[in-house]
């Protein structure tokens, strides 16, 4: 079990407090205002889902173009089995500690607590800072540039840049920042989800009739003849799978249900990798069925290439990029509401209204200066996908991959002899090393893309 509080005095003084509602502090307006706790099981699962499956499930065809089929279909499956033991395990952490009365809504806290150890809890903010605010970035960019496609589709000498549509793109989240609740994303959310199955089988259905057309491309599913080659884009495709799978924020999701919410995190973890089954393997294995080791990083691009034929009707690609367009603003919500949370921590008072003149204003201000922030950096690096592979390999890692099972190790300290434990000892030295080699990996890509990289460019590194 872990370490009863008198031992941590840390955690006891700080991050719970047993005289107040479900051991949040009076005085924690984060707590109260953004992390609320009333939502139900398939709530969670609809944040759960928006948080993992997004957009970046379209580049699964190209992550196959570096593996091969079977490795490709190996890693995939083995990322989603681990990932979802590894969020299961979180929960039951979770659930233990709510029963004994110190119930965490914050991953940092959390960390520091099962731990003991006040550096644990700088750790894990910093990486989920990084972590969140890369999200919020790249969710403003690839918003832009589908703006920016469908633009170019109609005007296709527009003089409208890449930069003006980024700037589209922060207006309308500063305005959807201000909905102040985690729990009152649950709708939008629900959309988000609904999406995601719709462009996944939009872009299903259009690899199926590319492949089945007079100009299908030809296959080719052979590797890189280097052996050198092949294994850094094994690693790399291994460390894309891993970021796509992370979210890094299974603790404030959890937050977010009604108390008690012991066994309530099964239920929407299973409906999430149920919407991962249907989205994940179907895009994967008919994109790279169809386009081979071709496959771009963006499925949607190698259906209408800039040079050739277009392989799917316009109006379906069109359709495609407005539900992309339509859940990468939810996603960049969901990815921001750490960031509210310490913000409202630090600014608003509990004792007043959430709509209080004395809340509303500094809400107003902060949540715009911070969506101001990702939207400028997202202007500035157009070539942010490099960037966020290294953020992926070096954050996503060791929050989703390593700390829950050491969490769990600490918290119920099963036996060393136990299957349990070598299991996930074994997990965690695993993707130690997969961690360390895909940072070398993409950091080495991100040299090499190095002479691309053109500052408010008006074109997409990818």
């Amino acid at each position: 079990m872990p370490p009863e509080n008198s031992e941590i005095p840390l955690t006891s003084n700080i991050y719970h407090d047993r005289k107040s509602p479900h051991n949040v502090p009076q005085d924690d307006a984060g707590a109260h205002f953004v992390l609320e706790s009333k939502g139900e099981w398939w709530h969670a699962g609809y944040h759960l889902t928006t948080a993992i499956v997004g957009p970046t499930l379209l580049t699964l065809p190209y992550v196959f173009g570096g593996l091969g089929w079977g490795l490709g279909f190996f890693c995939l499956t083995a990322m989603g089995l681990v990932t979802f033991y590894a969020y299961y395990l979180m929960s039951l952490v979770l659930d233990l500690c709510e029963n004994q009365g110190r119930r965490h809504i914050r991953f940092r806290e959390l960390a520091a607590d099962v731990l003991g150890s006040g550096w644990m809890f700088y750790f894990v903010m910093t990486i989920q800072t990084a972590i969140n605010t890369g999200i919020g970035i790249g969710a403003i960019l690839l918003a832009g540039q589908c703006i920016q496609l469908m633009y170019t589709s109609v005007s296709p000498n527009g003089s409208l840049k890449l930069y003006q549509f980024i700037a589209i793109v922060t207006v309308v989240m500063i305005i959807l920042s201000q909905i102040p609740s985690f729990h009152a994303l649950r709708h939008i959310n629900l959309g988000s989800l609904v999406l995601s199955l719709g462009y996944s089988f939009l872009v299903v259905g259009a690899c199926i009739n590319a492949g089945m057309s007079k100009n299908a491309p030809v296959r080719d599913y052979s590797l890189e003849p280097s052996d050198a080659k092949r294994v850094f884009n094994a690693f790399s495709s291994i460390s894309i799978i891993a970021a796509i799978f992370g979210n890094g924020i299974l603790p404030e999701i959890q937050a977010t249900l009604a108390p008690p919410a012991t066994g309530k995190m099964l239920k929407a973890l299973s409906l999430c990798y149920t919407v991962i089954f249907f989205t994940f393997y179907a895009v994967a294995a008919s994109g790279y069925y169809v386009f081979g080791n071709k496959a771009t990083s963006n499925i949607l691009k190698s259906l209408v290439p800039d040079d050739g034929p277009a392989l799917a009707p316009d109006w379906l690609v069109g359709i495609a990029v407005i539900f992309v367009l339509l859940q990468l603003l939810a996603i960049g919500l969901v990815y921001s509401q750490v960031a509210f949370e310490v913000m409202e921590k630090k600014s608003a008072d509990p004792n007043q209204g959430i709509f209080s003149k004395r809340n509303l204003i500094p809400r107003l201000i902060l949540r715009t200066v911070y969506m101001i922030f990702c939207g400028f950096f997202a202007a500035m690096l157009p070539f942010f996908g490099d960037i966020s592979s290294v953020v992926g390999a070096i954050g996503f890692i060791p929050l989703d991959f390593i700390l829950p099972m050491l969490l769990y190790n600490m918290t119920f300290k099963p036996l060393k002899s136990s299957g349990i434990y070598w299991i996930n000892v074994s997990i965690m030295v695993v993707f130690t090393g997969v961690g360390l080699l895909g940072a070398f990996s993409s950091i080495r890509k991100l040299v090499l893309d190095a002479n691309q990289f053109k500052l408010f460019s008006n074109d997409v590194v990818d």
